[in-house]
């Protein structure tokens, strides 16, 4: 317990600073009932957070465990500046930007006098970030189940299949390119162009991100150029990446529940710390090893969460939803590792 209120240190103070900060900008808007308002608010969006991004958690974790000492302290500290103020103020603000060809601190003044029109602009950017989030994702949770040196199944049967459907080359990417083509088709005409550039520009990051992380790989076999190997920059990368697929989700629900971009980024970031603090908690107390299935659970998270942003792009799914749906699945896998190890004790340790 003692250990658990030590990970968590940080992300209390700044839900604390969060939600006076949330209160005092509700204050200034609707004085004590909007103090009141939007500290709630603040504190359901850091709850929507937490639940949308604990599979990030377990996904960050993994692939922390790969990297240099050096490295996992700067993802987990600029990381968190990334996760935080880029994700969840910068790229909002960016949406507008690019969807009303608007000045950054134009749009910041939007968001700040005209929440209702700001949030209207994010509202219709929806379908390319979900696209785009959609095919990244998918290829992230592909990519973890067709791997051929993957040793443990949760969901046996469907795993050992998906296995063997790794062993052709580029399928993969045929899969996601056959989801593309079934949600196109369901599409009205002035959509299609939309999606597909950014259903493509997804599936291009990841073989970007993943190119980046062999060429690193093979560049590590020369003198000196050990820090920058795979579980260094290119680790580094790949996660920032995955953290905004994840981000996409959180920050186009959070405009369900307020218009106020600071607010969004208040609630947004008080959960994005917690996110970082489980990231460190499972790194360093080793809890994937001791979890046996919870690594395929989160996985699975992430396949799920992929297709329903394929089909958000079709009609609105209610973010609770994609939230218990996720926590459904890592839930499951928890229990199930409990009982795994109950059963094989021995074996486990």
């Amino acid at each position: 317990m003692r250990q658990t209120i030590r990970y968590m240190t940080w992300p209390f103070i700044v839900t604390g600073l969060g939600l006076i900060l949330a209160a005092l900008i509700g204050w200034r808007y609707g004085g004590s009932a909007g103090a009141l308002s939007f500290f709630l608010i603040a504190g359901v969006l850091a709850v929507l957070e937490i639940s949308l991004s604990f599979d990030n958690a377990i996904v960050n974790a993994n692939k922390l465990k790969q990297m240099t000492p050096l490295w996992q302290r700067r993802f987990l500290t600029w990381g968190i500046i990334i996760a935080v103020f880029g994700m969840r103020v910068v790229f909002p603000l960016l949406i507008v930007v690019v969807a009303a060809r608007l000045a950054p601190w134009e749009a910041l003044r939007l968001a700040a006098t005209q929440p209702q029109e700001y949030a209207s602009i994010i509202h219709d950017a929806h379908l390319p970030i979900a696209a785009f989030g959609g095919s990244f994702l998918m290829l992230v949770a592909l990519n973890y189940f067709f791997d051929q040196s993957k040793d443990v199944d949760w969901i046996a049967g469907i795993e050992r299949f998906l296995r063997r459907l790794g062993e052709i080359r580029g399928m993969e990417i045929g899969l996601v390119l056959i989801c593309m083509l079934v949600i196109v088709g369901q599409l009205p005409d002035e959509s299609e162009h939309a999606f597909i550039i950014a259903a493509t520009w997804g599936v291009l990051t990841y073989l970007a991100v993943d190119m980046l992380g062999h060429v690193l790989d093979n560049w590590n076999a020369g003198p000196g150029h050990a820090d920058l190997a795979r579980g260094g920059l290119g680790a580094f990368l790949y996660l920032e990446v995955l953290d905004a697929s994840f981000s996409f989700d959180g920050v186009i629900g959070a405009f369900a529940l307020t218009q106020n971009l600071f607010l969004i980024a208040i609630g947004l970031g008080i959960g994005a710390m917690y996110v970082r603090a489980m990231t460190v908690m499972l790194v360093e107390r080793g809890t994937l090893a001791e979890f046996r299935y919870l690594e395929n659970g989160a996985f699975w998270s992430i396949l799920i969460l992929s297709l329903l942003m394929f089909a958000q792009t079709l009609r609105p799914i209610p973010e609770v939803v994609t939230g218990l749906l996720g926590a459904g699945f890592i839930g499951v896998a928890f229990l199930n590792s409990l009982t795994w190890r109950r059963k094989n004790g021995d074996a486990a340790d």
